[in-house]
């Protein structure tokens, strides 16, 4: 079996083997594949693996080989799911393999929006420790978690994660989550409505999937329904969020701060609204990728294509 992988850099930039899956085919792998390649890249192969390299309808039609598609994420977007059904194609996508590393940078924002370890840092490397007057000095505010609320939209397996995180700091956790009704209590969260989450959370931390419900969640409108001196976290989907709407509001003082790891546009303009908004941290969408979460990935990812050769596939979406 032919299998090529259309961009295996983010996934592996080198430090792990590929071996899990070239034991299971003729591999090719391209570190990136830019929308003009794809089909030359992929018309002979009978499993492509892709991340972020879209699979449309036209490309998909004009694939006659494709039997498998192996997305390497958890969110399939990506792909044209209907008419790789209507082709035969199976596609597969690995769940579950970043939760406790997504969990983990939502706390690691929140902690420097808290404390700004990092701004300090530079000012004590600049020199004005060493010039001080006096033992210490701050210069941000400094934030104490304990006792304050956290409310988690989507209380999924990565909002759980955050959850537990969130009450090893002391911290009070609401969420809302689609299949439970406000009032129940899920693994001792309790379950309240979008409103009122927003309007009792010292932060809200975005956890849901990118559907045509949830695009635009974070506007103008629900951001005013916060508190003043709320944090927002976005580890999620960048459309969740109407980035614009968000860098008013951190302007005009309407919420305290946000720390982003996604965006609408990735990578984004240099123009883009967040990048020089005020109180507003951005990381470069690394939630999901510790070398711990992405040797889980590859090696679900294997899976998935072992199954699927035997007749047996799993994780099809």
């Amino acid at each position: 079996m032919k299998i090529v992988v259309l961009d295996g850099y983010t996934l592996n930039p080198g430090d792990m083997s590929w071996e899990p899956l070239e034991r299971l085919g003729q591999v090719t792998i391209y570190d990136r594949t830019a929308p003009e390649q794809i089909v030359d890249r992929a018309q002979e192969a009978d499993l492509v693996l892709t991340n972020k390299t879209p699979l449309r309808s036209a490309t998909l039609a004009v694939l006659p080989k494709l039997k498998y598609i192996g997305v390497l994420a958890t969110g399939y977007d990506v792909i044209d799911v209907e008419a790789a059904s209507e082709r035969g194609v199976v596609v597969t996508n690995v769940p579950d393999y970043s939760s406790r590393s997504v969990a983990q940078l939502t706390l690691a924002l929140l902690l420097e929006l808290c404390h700004h370890a990092g701004r300090h840092s530079d000012t004590v490397k600049s020199g004005k420790w060493a010039a001080s007057q006096d033992f210490c000095y701050w210069e941000t505010p400094l934030i104490e978690l304990a006792g304050k609320t956290m409310g988690i939209v989507g209380l999924g397996r990565i909002g759980e994660q955050t959850a537990e995180l969130a009450r090893a700091f002391g911290m009070d956790v609401i969420a809302t989550k689609r299949s439970l009704p406000p009032g129940s209590i899920h693994n001792g969260v309790r379950i309240v409505d979008q409103e009122e989450l927003l309007r009792l959370s010292d932060v809200v931390s975005l956890h849901c999937p990118l559907t045509p419900e949830t695009e635009g969640l974070i506007r103008q409108q629900t951001l005013a329904r916060m508190k003043k001196g709320a944090f927002l976290i976005n580890t999620s989907r960048g459309k969740l969020v109407r980035e614009q709407d968000l860098a008013d509001a951190l302007k005009e003082g309407r919420i305290a701060g946000a720390a982003v790891d996604v965006l609408s546009q990735e990578p984004p303009d240099a123009n883009h609204p967040l990048v020089n908004a005020e109180n507003c941290i951005l990381t470069p969408h690394i939630a999901w990728a510790t070398r711990e979460a992405r040797l889980r990935l590859l090696s679900q990812a294997a899976a998935n294509v072992s199954a699927f050769l035997a007749g047996k596939p799993i994780n099809t979406v």
